[in-house]
Formats: structure tokens, C-alpha cells, sequence
């Protein structure tokens, strides 16, 4: 594929999607491709922050809980999250993070099996989820095994009949592989175990279809495409088959059939809702419901479309400026295996990485050896990959990467 700049803006000319790069801020001269580690604010989202702050917390107070509606925010914001997942209105909730969610829902999973002591994830799955399995299993004193598999393609063969639940991500965080959900959960089911699914770097990347696979429980973080905010809350998503039954270990009073009866024992409210813990977070709450509200006006088949093509012309053009100086593909080659990320692998990956953000070209590095790109389709163009590359190409070409500036660690990576 060889394009020019002029070919890039063309292409970004006859985008579907163009107009949504307005309603995010980002500065002039910014080539932003971290999405997938944190997404930029949009507009609006101040003004709705500066509201709760000066006329709901800073006016009335604990009224607002009643008149601004602060009690509906988790059930209200997991309705907005629904259909970008393939889920019903009621059947997520926004509470809690990622690790905890996976906490509850596989604590949830396991009590459903109680006779099986077999927990099947990757080796390269997100830490967080791996240390949590661990840390359930050890906290639960109970005798689990966790199988872990070095390869996507050996997932079916370690689900067997002892297997409890499987835990994945349905695209990789560090390779982008995109795990086949639907296949996957059949195999699940087929040997007598329950899935949970990791969609932190799916939901608003690509259509997840819950409901249609039949999955079982799944997960995921408002901080990347949904843009949340910082630290924004996580949902989960629970099918509507267990809501009733299923119970989980943290019965904060916000999952209370009636929390303000403040009653001395707990009574599990009916679904979704018995999955709440705490008190949400009010703030990062309504940060993220103004970040959900341009999702009512986006094309998911639209999204998927851009995201390949994103994806694909990255991989081009890279291979094609960049293929003398040790980039080897990391991320699958087949569109239909790969999320809305492509990710090289080198040795010198920190360094490079640092040198390509000092010239305001923002991808991230994954330990040991990766340079990970995310593309947003909602904001990131083509022009802005042409350019990236050619800046990717002119400090492997200099050896600009090569300083100590560029090799310094701060503490987070």
C-alpha cells in the first residue's frame, strides 16, 4: 500500500465518522493513539463535572441524591453501556473498577460450581485479572487450580469437564489477538463451566454481542474507548438467567433489596442491582454519563469498519517505511483476530516510544518489548497514521531514540 499524505486526507475526507473528532479535545498538533489506556475528555463532560460540583454537591447538597437523581447513576449508566455490548437495559450496572467487578462475578461463577476446582485463563491475560483470580481462590481457601494457556489457539483444548469458569479478555491488551466470543462460550458451556469476559479494550472499539454469544458474566472500565475519565467506574454485565439466584461476596448496601431500611441484615436486591456494593463515586459517575451521550449517534458497524481500516493501513505503512529496523508484528495479521490496536515488538520499545511522545506522537509501551498503538475510529484519522509513521521512521532512522533521556522509567510505563 503506498500512499501518499494527500491519499490519507482523502480518505479522511470520505469518513463516516469525521464529524466525531470535534466533540473531543484534543490540542493542536496532537497525534493521540492511547485511547486504549485512556481516552480524551469530551465536550461537555467539564460543563456536566462543573454542574454536580457548584449546583448539585455545592447547592443542594444531599438533596441531590433525589433531585439531581444521583441514586439512579449506576443502574442509568449501565442502560447507556448496553447496547455497545450486546445486553439488555437491565442486565449491567456501572459500580466499582475492573478488579473488583471481576471479583464479584467470579466469586459468583465458582459458587454456581461449586463442585469443580478448575479456573482456565491466558498467560498474557491483564495481570489485574490474573492476580484476582489468585487472590479469590487464596482468600476463599479453597483448593482451585488456574490453568494457564501460552497460546489463544490452546484455550478450547484446556476447557474440560473439571473446568469452573474461564476467564479472558476478549482482546488482548498487550498482542490485540481478538478472542472469538461466541465459539469460545459454546466450549465453555459444552464442558459444564460458566465464561466471564474482559471487555475492557472492546467496549466502544467494536461491536461485543453478549446476549448473542450467551455469555455467561463479563466486565469492563469507562477509562479507554468511553472515554470516562481517569479512574472512570466500571460495569458489569451479569445474564439475565442468574440474576435472581446467584450471589456475590460483597453485599455492600447499595445491592440491598432496600438500603435505606437500614436494616441489620442483608437482603439481596432483585437482579442486576444486587451487584452494587458501596456508594458510587457521584463525580466520576457523571463524568462518564456526559461521555456516554455521543454514543446514542454512533454506527457500531461504522466504527468496526474505520477500526479495520485503521488498523490495516498502520500495518502497511510501518512494513513498508519502517521494515529494516527490527519491527516485527505482534498483532494478528487477519483483520477478524484483532481488536482496534496494532502492536510492534523491538528491543529498544521504551525508548522509542519515549522519543515518538517527545515529538507528540502518544502511543504506550507494554513491558517486555512492545509498542502498542490504539485507534479511537471516533477520533484518530488517517493522516494522523501517515504522519505517525513517518515520524516512527525518522527516529529509527536517526537511532534518535538512542539517549538517556529517552531510557529514564518514570513510575508508570
Amino acid at each position: 500500500m503506498t500512499l501518499d499524505r494527500d491519499a490519507a486526507l482523502e480518505m479522511d475526507r470520505e469518513d463516516r465518522l469525521a464529524g466525531f473528532r470535534d466533540r473531543f479535545r484534543l490540542r493542536d498538533g496532537l497525534i493521540y493513539l492511547d485511547g486504549n489506556s485512556l481516552g480524551p475528555m469530551q465536550d461537555g463532560v467539564q460543563e456536566r463535572v462543573r454542574c454536580c460540583l457548584e449546583d448539585e454537591w455545592g447547592r443542594d447538597l444531599i438533596a441531590s441524591w433525589n433531585k439531581a437523581d444521583w441514586y439512579t447513576l449506576p443502574r442509568r449508566l449501565g442502560a447507556k453501556i448496553a447496547p455497545l455490548i450486546g445486553a439488555g437495559p437491565d442486565d449491567v450496572v456501572v459500580t466499582d473498577s475492573t478488579s473488583v467487578n471481576l471479583f464479584k462475578v467470579l466469586a459468583a461463577a465458582l459458587s454456581l460450581r461449586p463442585d469443580r476446582k478448575v479456573i482456565v485463563s491466558e498467560r498474557s491475560n491483564f495481570p489485574t485479572d490474573l492476580y484476582m483470580i489468585e487472590g479469590l481462590a487464596r482468600f476463599a481457601g479453597r483448593d482451585h487450580e488456574l490453568r494457564l494457556v501460552d497460546a489463544p489457539q490452546d484455550i478450547e483444548e484446556a476447557i474440560t469437564g473439571d473446568v469452573a469458569a474461564v476467564v479472558l479478555t476478549e482482546v488482548n491488551y498487550r498482542t490485540g489477538w481478538m478472542h472469538d466470543m461466541k465459539a469460545i462460550t459454546r466450549r465453555v458451556h459444552d464442558a459444564g463451566g460458566l465464561v466471564i469476559w474482559d471487555l475492557a479494550h472492546s467496549a466502544g472499539a467494536l461491536p461485543v454481542d453478549l446476549a448473542g454469544a450467551d455469555a455467561d458474566f463479563a466486565i469492563g472500565c469507562g477509562y479507554k474507548y468511553l472515554n470516562g475519565g481517569p479512574g472512570a467506574p466500571a460495569f458489569l454485565y451479569v445474564a439475565p438467567r442468574f440474576q435472581d439466584s446467584v450471589t456475590q461476596p460483597l453485599s455492600g448496601w447499595f445491592g440491598h433489596a432496600d438500603p435505606f431500611a437500614m436494616a441489620s441484615s442483608y437482603d439481596a436486591a432483585p437482579g442486576i442491582h444486587r451487584f452494587l456494593t458501596g456508594t458510587p463515586p457521584v463525580i466520576s459517575m457523571v463524568a462518564l454519563e456526559a461521555a456516554l451521550e455521543l454514543w446514542d449517534d454512533v454506527s457500531l458497524t461504522a466504527l468496526r469498519e474505520k477500526s479495520v481500516g485503521l488498523c490495516e493501513f498502520f500495518i502497511a505503512r510501518v512494513e513498508e517505511r519502517c521494515g529494516a529496523f527490527g519491527l516485527q508484528l505482534v498483532s494478528p495479521r487477519q483483520a477478524g483476530q484483532r481488536g482496534s490496536q496494532v502492536c510492534f515488538s523491538h528491543e529498544n520499545a521504551f525508548a522509542i516510544m519515549q522519543a515518538l511522545i517527545a515529538r507528540d506522537v502518544v502511543g504506550d509501551f507494554r513491558a517486555p518489548d512492545i509498542l502498542r498503538f490504539g485507534f479511537a475510529p471516533l477520533y484518530v484519522r488517517y493522516v494522523d497514521l501517515f504522519d505517525a509513521v513517518e515520524h516512527l521512521a525518522d527516529i529509527l532512522r536517526t537511532a534518535e531514540w538512542d539517549q538517556a533521556r529517552f531510557m529514564a522509567r518514570g513510575a508508570v510505563t
